[in-house]
């Protein structure tokens, strides 16, 4: 059966991680993949962290950000670019333009708060 997932702006919460993130798909009627909205704020870099046992996406819809993870360190990402993250792979993503990074973030399977481990204490 379909399920609309409507997009609610005012449920953007702010992480420990460094980031905005609204979720528009992350339910455990599918758990298979989650879908949120992430917004980094100009100047800032996204505590280094790893999804335990999840792939994530990053698309990039507007700005532009520095990926730090594996052997794509340092790349660029620009509009509709997008990044896949191998599962316990550490990661994060500086923003160093003077406009927010909004992106999308694609988990699989979907995102769960006890699969992130902050490794900036590694």
């Amino acid at each position: 059966m379909a399920k609309l997932f409507k997009y609610q702006p005012e449920t953007e919460f702010y992480t420990d991680e460094g980031c905005y993130i609204t979720e528009l798909s992350n339910s455990a009627d599918d758990k298979d993949c989650s879908i949120a909205l992430a917004r980094v704020k100009p100047g800032v870099t996204t505590e280094v962290h790893q999804l335990i046992g999840t792939i994530e996406r990053y698309t990039i819809l507007e700005g532009e950000g520095r990926i730090m993870s594996g052997t794509l360190a340092g790349t660029l990402l620009s509009q509709k670019d997008t990044i896949v993250i191998p599962a316990d792979e550490p990661q994060s993503i500086a923003n160093e333009s003077d406009q927010d990074l909004v992106f999308l973030c694609v988990c699989t399977p979907r995102f769960k708060p006890q699969n992130y481990r902050s490794t900036i204490d590694e």
